[in-house]
């Protein structure tokens, strides 16, 4: 019976502990002035992703479409991959901007005009080549960044490749070190690739 004293003594004590225990300050609702940066806008950031979505929604393409489209003068083919992993494999005539290097000066020297066509890819566009395409998490595939920040900087005329696709099926034309020997078997790892006129 002494337990019951020394459990209701406890539970009170613990009780009050965490009455009288401080909780943590909300967030401030108005940002601190000390963290501010015009060259950084978030909310600029979520409009144009929203817009972009919208604008994205009627530019994805079969593959067949992507053929053809990538066939027509003045298209650019853009792959925003590493550029590791661009010289590993890339569909061919493909220019390299790496996501991480798209900037005012890089896409004014790599696509200088705005109107032209542009065509993007990404790793989880294809299947069955992890070296050359490594598989992102779905909400972080490399066309929907680049989609949105191409869009960011006033490019309209970009177009996706929406399907995945494995490599070894593929009707792309694909060129890069991993298919230095014709009619290699470009679907396996090392050495993947696709579809070769």
């Amino acid at each position: 019976m002494a337990r019951r004293p020394l459990l209701a003594f406890v539970l009170m004590s613990t009780l009050g502990a965490c009455a009288s225990t401080p909780r943590l300050a909300a967030p401030p609702s108005t940002p601190d002035p000390a963290l501010a940066n015009p060259a950084i806008d978030m909310d600029g950031f979520l409009d144009v992703a929203r817009d972009a979505a919208t604008h994205r929604e009627s530019r994805r393409l079969t593959e067949a479409q992507f053929l053809a489209m990538m066939a027509e003068p003045g298209t650019i083919v853009l792959d925003a991959r590493s550029a590791d992993r661009y010289a590993l494999l890339h569909v061919r005539g493909a220019v390299n901007l790496s996501f991480p290097d798209i900037a005012i000066d890089s896409l004014a020297r790599v696509l200088p005009d705005k109107d032209a066509r542009i065509l993007i890819y990404c790793n989880n566009n294809f299947s069955g080549n992890e070296v050359a395409f490594a598989t992102k998490a779905a909400p972080a595939s490399l066309n929907l960044s680049t989609y949105a920040t191409l869009y960011g900087y006033g490019y309209r005329n970009v177009y996706e490749l929406g399907p995945q696709v494995a490599v070894g099926e593929s009707k792309l034309p694909f060129e890069g070190s991993m298919v230095a020997v014709r009619g290699s078997d470009v679907s396996r790892d090392p050495g993947a690739g696709g579809h070769r006129d």
